[in-house]
């Protein structure tokens, strides 16, 4: 478990950029849309989720930066952030031109003003991008594109394929404590990621199991219904021996510390695979949340025309069937998921492009509830109460 002083911190910053993004108002950028794209600046910053822009230190096979480094002269410099809102509170700070955000960070900064206005006119393959991603709710504002769809995918259930010889079918063996197949409980064995957006997971869960609750949309949740979210997890808050705040921490977690079983990213899955434990994942009869994230350019990008070709650059079907190979995501480019070698000819199927319309994407949740009755809980709300969750309160 973090220790108190690391809680108190990552409060302190949540509740920050929650102010920020209050005091912003929709709309209120500061950049007028680019009109024309100019001598590249020489540099491009960008905060990343780990895995999403690989330059070939990791594995040489795996490079979607020097060519474009090449071609452009725009050196890529990444700062690697563990959650949303530290993605927010890293764009609030300044100094970097792009952001891969996930679904319940972006409608944040635009709300406050940290984002600006994408000229898709500027971005030749735009064309190229899912239909169902290029409008979606979670960059698209009164039909203004705040950003440039880069991968998808859900949130799957990682288990031991030693402790379950077949794949669980619930997430019941992470919410309630029982004896798993190998004879041994699974209480302190079992994680959950150190995130608020988490409760959504066991709103998802309540809406299956619990129906009486009438939860419609996880992110969307009344007093009765968050009350029921929160003693979900505080009673799985006695099987959970440690929260994994990175993707790191997670592998090295399934490796050395007997974990084994917890929400993920299919980008942990694939490591481990890669790294040969005995992991395998699965999409639960409950449904699943996820994440399609969208790379967002700041109000105030110190290069915005190198920011402006890496966006064009991101959408190529290489690049995009290579991060999808590396990541364990989905493209925002069908087409990246045909002649891709590192991917391969089922690699979008193996990664879950059949579960779109199965997912729960992630996004802020917010007072309004989505038919203009504002009774449903804000996120501020969720981080004292997931924080509260996680110090075993």
């Amino acid at each position: 478990m973090k220790k108190n002083w690391y809680l108190t911190l990552f409060v302190l910053l949540v509740i920050t950029s929650l102010v920020l993004t209050a005091c912003g108002g929709a709309g209120a950028v500061t950049s007028a849309v680019k009109t024309e794209i100019g001598k590249g600046e020489g540099e491009v910053a960008i905060v990343d989720w780990v895995g999403y822009v690989e330059s070939g230190a990791n594995d040489k096979n795996y490079d979607w930066v020097t060519q474009f480094v090449a071609d452009t002269g725009c050196k890529v410099t990444v700062k690697d952030a563990a959650t949303s809102d530290e993605m927010v509170t890293l764009m609030n700070q300044g100094g970097f031109d792009l952001v891969t955000a996930s679904g319940d960070a972006s409608l944040r900064l635009i709300a406050g003003g940290t984002v600006q206005p994408i000229n898709i006119d500027l971005i030749p393959s735009w064309k190229t991008v899912d239909a169902r991603l290029q409008n979606a709710p979670w960059h698209t504002v009164n039909g203004v594109h705040y950003g440039v769809p880069y991968q998808w995918g859900p949130n799957v259930l990682m288990y031991n394929t030693k402790v379950f010889p077949e794949a669980p079918k619930s997430w019941n063996v992470v919410f309630a404590e029982q004896n798993l197949p190998d004879g041994k409980t699974n209480s302190g064995r079992v994680q959950a990621p150190d995130n608020p957006i988490y409760l959504a997971d066991a709103a998802l869960y309540l809406k299956a199991t619990k129906p009486e609750l009438g939860i419609k949309d996880p992110y969307e949740l009344t007093q009765a219904q968050f009350d029921a979210a929160v003693e979900l997890l505080r009673q799985q808050r006695k099987l959970v021996p440690k929260y994994w705040h990175d993707a790191t921490t997670q592998i090295e977690d399934f490796t050395t510390e007997g974990i084994i079983a917890s929400s993920s990213w299919p980008y942990q899955v694939g490591l481990l695979i890669a790294n040969g434990q005995p992991i395998a994942s699965t999409f639960p009869q409950e449904g699943a949340t996820g994440w399609a994230d969208t790379t967002m350019m700041n109000s105030k990008a110190p290069h915005p025309n190198c920011a402006y070709l890496w966006l064009e650059h991101s959408i190529q079907p290489k690049v995009q069937g290579d991060v999808a190979s590396w990541f364990g995501s989905i493209p925002a480019v069908p087409a990246a998921c045909s002649g891709n070698e590192l991917l391969g000819a089922e690699g979008c199927k193996t990664n879950g492009s059949d579960n779109f319309d199965k997912i729960a994407f992630w996004k802020t949740p917010t007072a309004d509830c989505g038919d203009g009755n504002k009774t449903c809980i804000p996120y501020s709300e969720w981080v004292k109460a997931y924080v509260a969750v996680i110090g075993g309160k």
